[in-house]
């Protein structure tokens, strides 16, 4: 009889390094990186793996979500997200695009400077995307 092998779980390579700044930051909590698919790239230390991997599920399909209202609010089906922002009495959570089919998340306190969190967040997907990037970028300039 046969038995069927045990599902395996997707590899992917930790990006956790992209958070590290972002938990320096006065009141944030927890910090995750989370592909489009519902997986969790890297995460915050003082995050549960159980946890992390809700946050990454949910945090997709509400990323999918904000896309399609944003699509049928502006009958532009090519729509795209800039910022995903959550407020709760426990805090605030903040997501945004990371590069292809990747968010960058984080958790804060109600009492963030949003702002700050908001720059901050701009600066790592700026650093992950110089880091992973296996090719050089195209010049896109006029030649002259």
């Amino acid at each position: 009889m046969n038995t069927p092998a045990p599902a395996r779980r997707r590899s992917i390579e930790d990006k956790s390094w992209v958070l590290a700044p972002l938990l320096e930051l006065p009141h944030v909590i927890h910090a995750a990186v989370i592909s489009g698919d519902g997986f969790i790239e890297g995460c915050s230390p003082g995050l549960q793996r159980d946890a992390a991997e809700g946050v990454a599920a949910m945090m997709s399909a509400l990323q999918g979500a904000g896309r399609a209202v944003t699509a049928a609010f502006t009958e532009q089906q090519d729509a795209r997200l800039r910022q995903t922002v959550i407020e709760s009495e426990e805090g605030w959570v903040f997501a945004i695009p990371a590069g292809e089919n990747t968010c960058l998340a984080v958790f804060a306190a109600p009492e963030v400077n949003m702002g700050v969190v908001a720059h901050h967040m701009q600066v790592q997907v700026s650093t992950l995307g110089a880091k992973v990037m296996n090719s050089p970028a195209r010049d896109l300039g006029n030649s002259a």
